[in-house]
C-alpha cells in the first residue's frame, strides 16, 4: 500500500464517530460474538482472507476519555504495559509520522511486524467531545522487511472515545488484520476472540496505572 494516504480524510473521522452513537450493523452480516462485562463484539467474514472484521463497543471504567486517548497514543508507554511488543517505534518519513511495530508470537511462529500512519483528532459533534484514532498500513522504504519477520500488510484499526455522566469512557473499536504467513484462519479468528477482549482490559489496567495522569 505504498502512498496509500498522507492522511486521512474528515469522512472517515466523521464515520467513526457515528458508529460510536449508533453502529453499523445492517446491510451486512455482522455476527454477535461476544457480550460480557460491559463490551459487545461484533465480526463480519471477509470472504477473499477467510478472516473476520470485528466491531467492539462497550464502556471502560476508570479511565476519561481524554487520558485513554493520551494513553493509547503514547507508544513509550505501550512498550511497558503491552506484553506482545518486541519493538515499537514512530519516526517522520516524507513528512508524515510512521509507526513500526513488531509483535511477539510464540513459538514456532514468526513473529510479525507492523508499518502504518496513525493519526488523532479531538472532535466536537453537536457539542460532544470525541476522540477519534485512526490507524492504517502503508509502505515505506524506511522500514525495510527483516529477516525471520513476518511483514502485515493488511492492518486498519479505528477508535473513538467520549465520556459520559458517570465520568467512563465509551467506546468504538473497528479492527482488521492479516497476519499473513501460514497459519489456519480459524487459528487467527480464535486468537482474536481471545484477544480483542483482553487487550481491552489490559487498555483499562493502563490507563488506570498511566504515570502522566494530570
Amino acid at each position: 500500500m505504498a502512498g496509500a494516504a498522507d492522511s486521512f480524510l474528515d469522512e472517515q473521522f466523521r464515520e467513526v464517530c457515528a458508529e460510536l452513537q449508533q453502529p453499523v450493523l445492517a446491510g451486512a452480516d455482522w455476527q454477535l460474538l461476544v457480550e460480557a462485562s460491559g463490551i459487545t463484539i461484533y465480526r463480519l467474514l471477509d470472504k477473499t482472507t477467510g478472516l473476520y472484521e470485528y466491531k467492539v463497543f462497550g464502556v471502560l471504567e476508570g479511565c476519561s476519555p481524554a487520558l485513554l486517548a493520551d494513553m493509547y497514543m503514547d507508544l513509550d508507554y505501550r512498550k511497558t504495559w503491552d506484553q506482545h511488543v518486541n519493538e515499537l517505534q514512530e519516526k517522520e518519513c516524507d513528512g508524515q509520522m510512521v509507526a513500526y511495530w513488531e509483535v511477539k508470537y510464540p513459538f514456532p511462529l514468526s513473529n510479525r511486524d507492523y508499518v502504518y500512519i496513525r493519526q488523532r483528532r479531538d472532535m466536537d459533534v453537536d457539542g460532544r467531545k470525541i476522540y477519534v484514532v485512526l490507524a492504517q498500513s502503508i509502505s515505506v522504504p524506511q522500514f525495510p522487511e527483516k529477516s525471520g519477520v513476518i511483514r502485515v500488510r493488511q492492518y486498519k484499526q479505528s477508535l473513538a472515545i467520549e465520556g459520559d455522566s458517570k465520568k467512563r469512557s465509551r467506546v468504538f473499536m473497528y479492527y482488521f488484520d492479516n497476519p499473513g504467513g501460514q497459519i489456519p484462519s480459524w487459528i487467527i479468528n480464535w486468537a482474536a476472540k481471545k484477544g480483542v477482549p483482553g487487550f481491552l482490559k489490559d487498555m483499562i489496567k493502563a490507563c488506570q496505572n498511566y504515570p502522566k495522569k494530570t
